[in-house]
This record gives C-alpha cells, sequence and structure tokens, in this order.
C-alpha cells in the first residue's frame, strides 16, 4: 500500500511522526478500555447513588373578599431562617475530624539507626466501632448545626435553639429540604437580620405564603378555618417524596370552596447524592394560584351585627346570632355569631397562649356557627306563619277573642284546651283582636284559632313552603335541617297539645337564624321563598389571566308561599305596630330611634321554653324587616338566655337597623344594596 511503501523508505522523520500516532491511537484505546471496562461497575454505582427527590409545592391560596372587595382572608408572607443541611458537609466532615479521639504512640527507631537512639512520638487514630463512628458522626453535625444557630440567634438578638430529635429526624428524612431554624418572624427581625453584611454558612431567608384574617374574628363563623394538609387534591400527582406544608378548608366559606381556593399545586425535582445531599433541582409543574371568591357580605353590616351581639346581656360571651338579608335577592349582607375566636390560631399556633384553644375556643361552643349549625325553637316569632295560615282559611282580623284571667296568675291570661290542659300565657287577660293579639303575643289567640278545624293542615302545609325543617345546601358543614312536622307526622301520634304547643312555636320545630331570616323576606316580598346567596362569584386572582369568572345568580326563588297579597298586607300591617305601636312588644327599643320613622320596621318579638337538664332555658328573637312600604333588608337576631325578644333582641336589631340608615346616608348608592 502507499502509506506502508513510503514508511519502507529511509525517512526518520516520517517514522518517528507514524509512531507517535500510533502511539496516541493505543493510548486513547487504552482509556476506553479502562472506562468501559474495567471503570464500569463504579460507574454504575456512582449512578446508583444519586436518585431524584419529587417535592409538592403548595398554590397561592385565593383571598375571600366581601362584595366592596374588602378582604377578609388573604395571604401573608411567612418570614423564616432556614438552615441548608447540604451547606455544611464540609464542616460535618471537620468537626468529625476533630472530635475523633486520638493517642500518643511512642515507636523505637529501627535498629540499622544505631547511631540515633531517639524514641519518637506519634498521634495514632483510636479505633472505633461501628456505633461510635456513628454517634461521633451525629455528635459532629449537631455541633455545628447549633454552633449555626447560635449565631443567627445573636444576629437577631433572640434566644435560639435547636433540638437534636427534630434536627435527626429532618436530617434523616427531608435532607434535600431547607430545615427551618426560625419561623414566622416579624418584619423587624428581618430586618434585622439582612441588615448583616455576610450570613453564617447555610443559613438563609426563605419567603412563604401563609394564611392570613386581617380582621380576625370578623365574620370568622361564615369564613371558617383551615387545617393542615399536604395531601394531594384532585387533578394532581399523588405522589412525592416530600411535601411543603400546606392547608385545606375546614368549615364554612374556606371549606365550601376550597377546590376553588387552594389552586393547584406545583411540583420540582431535587437531585440528590448518595448521602441524601441536594445536587440540582429543577421545577417541571409551577404552581397555580387559587381563585378568590367574593361574598355577598357587607363588611360595613357584618361589623354593626357583631358589635350589637357585643351589646347582649354576657357581653362578648353573649351566645347569640344576627342574619341580615336582602328580601328581594337573597344576598346574606351579614352573619354574625358570638362568642367568636380568632382563625389565625389554626395557622400560627406559636403566636397564641398554649391555653387559647381551651379557654377561648371551646368555651361555650365558640367554634359553633349558630346562625346556621344549632337548632333552635322559634317561640313566637313562628307566630306570623300561624297567622298566614289562619287568615288563609278564614279568620277575621277584626274578630275579638276574649283572654281568660289566670287562675294562678290574673296579671296574665291562659287557655284552658282540654279538661286537664291549659296554657299560659304572658299577655294580660282581655279582648284580643288579631293585631291586639300579635304585638301582645298572646298565646291564647292563636292557639285558640290553630285548633280550628284545618288550620294546623294549613299550617304544616305553609311551613313546607317556607321549607323549614330542611337544609339549604350551604355546603359548609355548619347546616342542620331543624325540624318541622310534615303531613303524615300530623296524622299519627299527633294530640292536641302537639297542635297547641305548635302554634306558639314550641314542642316538634327547630328553626336556625338563617331560616327565619329566609321567611322574614318571604314575609317582607310578597312570599317569595329565596334560596340565601352567600357567594357572589370567583375570580382570578390575576385579571389577566385565561381563567373565567364565575357569577352566581341573583333572586333564585326555591318556593312561592300560597297566600293571598292581601293576607300579607293584614299581617305586615300587625308586624308594623309591633315596633310603632306603644303597646307592641318592640316599641320600647326602637322609640325615639330615626329608624322608627325613616326605616319603619315591621317585627315581631318571641321567646321559647326550653328544658335543659332538668332545668329551663329560654331562648329569646326578634323577627323584622324594612322599610315598611318597600322592603330591602330582613334582620333576625337570636340571643340564648336572654331576658325577653323585647328586651334583649329587639335592641340589637335596632343598632343593625342605625348601621344600615347610617350607611344609606353616607352613601346614597347604598340604600339598594342589591341595585333595587
Amino acid at each position: 500500500m502507499l502509506v506502508f511503501d513510503q514508511l519502507k523508505k529511509n525517512d526518520p522523520q516520517l517514522r518517528l511522526l507514524t509512531a507517535g500516532v500510533l502511539v496516541g491511537l493505543f493510548v486513547l484505546l487504552a482509556g476506553l478500555w479502562w472506562v468501559q471496562i474495567v471503570s464500569a461497575q463504579d460507574y454504575q454505582q456512582h449512578l446508583e447513588t444519586q436518585a431524584f427527590r419529587t417535592v409538592r409545592i403548595p398554590a397561592v391560596r385565593g383571598k375571600i373578599l366581601d362584595r366592596n372587595g374588602a378582604a377578609l382572608a388573604e395571604n401573608a408572607p411567612n418570614y423564616s431562617v432556614s438552615l441548608y443541611l447540604d451547606d455544611l458537609r464540609g464542616d460535618f466532615q471537620k468537626e468529625y475530624t476533630r472530635l475523633r479521639p486520638a493517642k500518643l504512640v511512642t515507636n523505637s527507631p529501627p535498629f540499622w539507626k544505631f547511631w540515633n537512639r531517639k524514641r519518637s512520638v506519634q498521634s495514632v487514630r483510636v479505633r472505633l466501632t461501628k456505633d461510635q463512628i456513628n454517634a461521633l458522626t451525629w455528635q459532629a453535625r449537631y455541633d455545628v448545626a447549633s454552633n449555626v444557630v447560635a449565631e443567627v440567634g445573636q444576629r437577631l438578638r433572640r434566644p435560639v435553639s435547636l433540638d437534636f430529635r427534630d434536627f435527626a429526624q429532618h436530617y434523616r428524612e427531608k435532607l434535600a429540604l431547607p430545615y427551618p431554624v426560625v419561623a414566622n418572624i416579624d418584619p423587624n427581625l428581618v430586618a434585622r437580620f439582612e441588615e448583616q453584611a455576610i450570613a453564617p454558612d447555610g443559613v438563609d431567608l426563605d419567603v412563604q405564603s401563609m394564611r392570613y384574617y386581617p380582621l380576625h374574628n370578623t365574620a370568622v363563623h361564615l369564613l371558617g378555618h383551615l387545617q393542615f394538609d399536604d395531601s394531594s387534591a384532585e387533578g394532581e400527582e399523588s405522589y412525592f417524596t416530600y411535601r411543603l406544608p400546606d392547608y385545606r378548608g375546614a368549615v364554612g366559606i374556606e371549606y365550601a370552596f376550597d377546590p376553588y381556593l387552594r389552586g393547584h399545586a406545583g411540583g420540582k425535582s431535587v437531585l440528590v447524592n448518595n448521602q441524601g445531599y441536594r445536587q440540582s433541582e429543577s421545577v417541571w409543574e409551577p404552581a397555580e394560584p387559587g381563585s378568590n371568591v367574593v361574598l355577598t357580605l357587607d363588611l360595613q353590616i357584618q361589623h354593626a351585627a357583631e358589635r350589637a351581639l357585643q351589646h347582649g346581656p354576657q357581653g362578648e360571651k353573649t351566645e347569640g346570632a344576627v342574619v341580615v338579608m336582602d328580601v328581594n335577592t337573597g344576598d346574606v349582607l351579614a352573619m354574625a355569631s358570638s362568642p367568636s375566636f380568632d382563625p389565625n390560631y389554626y395557622i400560627d399556633r406559636q403566636s397564641f397562649p398554649p391555653d387559647y384553644y381551651a379557654n377561648v375556643v371551646q368555651t361555650d361552643g365558640a367554634e359553633k356557627n349558630r346562625a346556621t349549625q344549632e337548632n333552635y325553637r322559634p317561640g313566637s316569632i313562628f307566630k306570623p306563619i300561624v297567622a298566614l295560615a289562619c287568615l288563609e282559611n278564614g279568620m277575621n282580623p277584626d274578630a275579638i277573642y276574649d283572654l281568660q284571667p289566670n287562675p294562678r296568675d290574673s296579671a296574665h291570661g291562659y287557655i284552658q284546651i282540654a279538661r286537664n290542659l291549659s296554657k299560659r300565657d304572658t299577655a294580660p287577660p282581655g279582648k284580643y283582636n288579631f293585631k291586639r293579639a300579635l304585638i301582645h303575643s298572646s298565646n291564647g289567640y292563636f292557639i285558640y284559632h290553630g285548633l280550628m278545624a284545618g288550620n294546623l293542615q294549613k299550617i304544616v302545609e305553609l311551613g313546607h313552603e317556607f321549607h323549614l325543617g330542611e337544609r339549604m345546601g350551604l355546603g359548609t358543614r355548619q347546616e342542620t335541617p331543624g325540624l318541622f312536622p310534615d303531613q303524615k307526622r300530623i296524622h299519627s301520634g299527633w294530640t292536641i297539645n302537639d297542635t297547641a304547643d305548635l302554634c306558639i312555636g314550641q314542642g316538634y320545630i327547630d328553626v336556625t337564624p338563617l331560616q327565619m331570616c329566609v321567611v322574614a323576606s318571604a314575609l317582607a316580598n310578597g312570599g317569595k321563598v329565596l334560596w340565601p346567596r352567600l357567594v357572589d362569584s370567583i375570580v382570578p386572582q390575576d385579571p389577566l389571566s385565561d381563567g373565567q369568572a364565575i357569577h352566581f345568580p341573583k333572586a333564585q326563588v326555591r318556593d312561592t308561599v300560597n297566600v293571598r297579597p292581601n293576607t300579607f298586607r293584614i299581617l305586615r300591617e300587625a308586624m308594623l305596630d309591633d315596633t310603632e305601636s306603644s303597646e307592641g312588644t318592640a316599641y320600647a327599643a326602637f322609640r325615639g330611634s330615626p329608624v322608627n320613622t325613616e326605616l319603619r320596621v315591621c317585627g315581631k318579638t318571641g321567646t321559647a321554653q326550653n328544658e335543659h337538664d332538668g332545668g329551663i332555658t329560654y331562648t329569646t328573637w326578634f323577627l323584622s324587616f324594612a322599610p315598611y312600604e318597600h322592603p330591602h333588608y330582613a334582620v333576625v337576631v337570636m340571643v340564648e338566655n336572654g331576658s325577653s325578644g323585647g328586651g334583649t333582641c329587639a335592641p340589637i336589631a335596632r343598632e343593625v337597623y342605625e348601621a344600615i340608615l347610617k350607611k344609606g346616608q353616607s352613601n346614597p348608592a347604598a340604600r339598594n344594596l342589591a341595585g333595587n
């Protein structure tokens, strides 16, 4: 061949070049052989010692806003100082070397160094058992980390300690993630930390989004609260090696609209070595923030309702509820329950006293939403429904009923139902037409007419048209259906005493304040039983995003009460006298108030008697709507263990109406919150 022919020539330079090329090829082939054959097992082992760890990244939770855009639940930055343990690997090894025990060994010189018989002293590491090495390794890690943590405490000017068990657990299970040293620090401490020129090795400031209720206990029972839950929601990846802290709704709006508020969690992959230290990371799915939920609540009216409840018989510990609705749209403008608590407790318990849950949250059932979650006998506020039934069946509102004096209490009346059955009355004996009987809340009058043929069936029929004894589908995990008889029940074991009790809101009947506010709205709007509306819309947090807003329709009619318009008119006129007539049970509460002249409230007081643990307790009520001519607002107040509906609940309702009136005067557009 041509190449070999050239090599046969006597050319030393060409032969030297050829030899160099051949040597290079030999070295290259030897290297490939070494890498692919000899070292293949080592590379395979190294590859096997590396692994990916997946981390679930929670999304930023959506806000909860009132109808005017005021934030009731939002997110705040949660600053924490974290320790990145993989940055301390070299320090761990140095500390281990320093702690490793050693001993001095004296060596004699070898025999051939006969001219120098001087002995030498050498430091030699002590041979340790496997358990001793493990204990010393953990001691070195903890010493290094605790020294760094102590330095962080000095910079923050506050004591910070490192718990060995917590540190060891994090090292074993979450080494690739930062270890939180100081969580939820205030901005002053953040500034103090950041102003330091150089942070200690392995220390950095982390910021995460945390749920925050800026108004603390305002509307807490409607908003609900969160509970810790880092599990994957529907539509998310189900398997993650690590999960960053996350929450889900436990009750209230936070629960009912959790799928919208929670957003969509993201994920990232972290490459770790055989010791678990982070090598690199990459986000393969960014988190998508949740949507904002806009309530129908009006913050100004909500504040007024909560302040008014605090003027109850036990102050801040008053056990009661206030519900305010727009009678034409079903919008819930306020829903207050007392006593209350701060929902921030469920997110950051370290900021609260250790006994906060036992002394505040659990005390008197503060977690319970008394507006929707508890059964109460309505007492006399059920009498308007009895009145509708009797008027529809032909009762003459001008006919006189003679209430007889009680033989045991001549200042009050009573009614003899059967030979051995009578019912006491809180009204004085005398002659009553319908209007006077309603404003005096005469038990005898309503029992007498309710016992007439056909009226019980009509009462039950109307009760079901108002949907008493049924849930409203709020979805908040805070709703009870109440109790109300059906036609089958009144034809099976029903007694005359049961009918008498039902006519005055006692016995086989339980309601919630929200149910009775729906009833008040129907009395005001001419018989339309509306679905209560808590949420106006769901909108994306980022208005520039592709997400579509969801709007919930107003004025959704659930049912229509089968009553003539004139019957409603007669009832409303009588209810107006309850606040404007000097004989009315609510007259004292509204006397002299501008509400009485500018809004003209139609109302009905009530006091229900309950048997509890062998004793008697009372539930007091005030059911109302206004203005009389063109109703817009329904206000229902319930207070447990109040003195009376007129003495306890009517003044609370008056305060709410005064706030509504003031709001309308300062903002004329607010007179028609529903746009009517």
